[in-house]
């Protein structure tokens, strides 16, 4: 009981890093039309601000598996929180700066990415290396804060600016970088495992010539593509294929995708143990094709905004599952390991949006047509689950 009580500290830095990485996400979209109308930014120029904050995920994603080790778990985390906080704050007066405050934007966006990044790839083993009991359920309960934090940094935010205009949206920024300075002195002095003892984990080259790690890796890809596929395009679908109110689309299809998501994770925190996790995966990925299909056969508004929410909650499983389920098949896969989960999740996460809007695109601008061709990464979970089921 001492024992487990002396890493509480360790568990609330990590939730807060997630929640941390949920701001940073979330808070420049909403944004976008304050940015075409304040600095004259063009929507195309828009869309290269999320292209870029996960292009430098990646980035990040690939280096973290040949240098963490190096450099030390407690110093990267560290280090995550100050950029983190530091773009946020940035993100306020920096803009200003630029003879063009896109460039301004772009400079901030990548340094807390970079901070997010890292927050991806490190958060998930410092858990797992913890003495926790129910290494999977906990895994799961530490990604639900992501969505309790993308839920809270949409809600908190449209509040802000209903009560103090979106002018004020400077001010903000440097409120949510509150929590990732706050954070770094959880992290500098909670203590902090080592994945796997120092020797004995797996090269890079090792892991890449092991056949089941690819396996792990497409599961990752799919994971991350069914989660964001619907994420990213449930607000534009709902208020373009099922005709709903732009602020009935956010609450009810983007807002309850991710409460939804929120609620199967902590559901498994609490109750994993007692549940297959492949079986579970097996069953949330069967749930995840049949909501891809009601949203995209619905006839009436309230299937789809249902097909998004039980979406949400098909997906929540899906990410950590995948970790837990990588990490127990391979324990000495070490910090290069979780790297290339993060990397392949976020590679998912970048491909699946692109190719239900190119489907949405080659159907005529229809996006109900580009959310049927989400079904395929569902799908390809499913049997990449049982195949893993299948390997010793």
């Amino acid at each position: 009981m001492n024992e487990e009580k002396n890493y509480q500290k360790t568990k609330l830095a990590c939730y807060l890093g997630f929640v941390t990485q949920a701001i940073v996400a979330n808070f420049i979209p909403l944004l976008f039309l304050t940015f075409y109308k304040t600095y004259g930014i063009s929507y195309a120029d828009l869309a290269l601000i999320p292209l870029t904050f996960f292009l430098t995920q990646l980035i990040v994603d690939f280096f973290c598996a040949k240098f963490v080790d190096r450099i030390g778990y407690r110093k990267s985390i560290v280090i995550s929180q100050i950029l983190a906080g530091a773009g946020l704050v940035m993100l306020s007066f920096v803009p200003d700066l630029f003879p063009r405050p896109f460039e301004g934007i772009l400079l901030c966006v990548i340094i807390y990415a970079i901070g997010s990044g890292l927050i991806e790839v490190l958060c998930s083993p410092i858990i797992e290396a913890c003495p926790f009991e129910g290494k999977a359920g906990m895994m799961s309960l530490l990604h639900s804060f992501y969505c309790w934090g993308a839920v809270g940094t949409i809600l908190l935010s449209t509040v802000f600016f209903t009560i103090f205009g979106t002018e004020n949206w400077r001010i903000l920024s440097c409120l949510w970088a509150v929590i990732p300075l706050y954070n770094i002195t959880n992290f500098a002095v909670c203590p902090i495992e080592p994945i796997v003892n120092e020797g004995k984990s797996m090269t890079i080259g090792q892991l890449l010539k092991t056949k089941i790690f690819w396996l792990f890796v497409v599961l990752m890809v799919c994971a991350g593509a069914s989660e964001l596929s619907m994420a990213q395009w449930a607000s534009a679908f709902a208020e373009s294929a099922l005709g709903v109110t732009k602020t009935t689309g956010d609450l009810l299809g983007a807002c309850g995708f991710a409460v939804f998501m929120g609620l199967s994770r902590v559901w498994y925190g609490k109750y994993g143990e007692k549940v297959d996790l492949s079986g579970f995966m097996i069953a949330s990925g069967v749930l995840c094709l049949c909501s891809y299909l009601l949203a995209a056969f619905a006839k009436w508004p309230v299937m789809g905004l249902i097909g998004c929410m039980l979406c949400g909650f098909s997906v929540g499983i899906m990410w950590p599952g995948s970790i837990s389920i990588s990490s127990a098949k391979l324990p000495k896969g070490g910090t290069a390991l979780f790297a290339f989960l993060a990397l392949a999740g976020d590679l998912g996460g970048a491909a699946g949006p692109a190719i239900v809007g190119s489907a949405s695109h080659v159907m005529g601008e229809n996006i109900q047509a580009g959310i049927l061709a989400g079904i395929l990464f569902p799908i390809v979970l499913v049997l990449s689950v049982m195949a893993v089921k299948r390997q010793n």
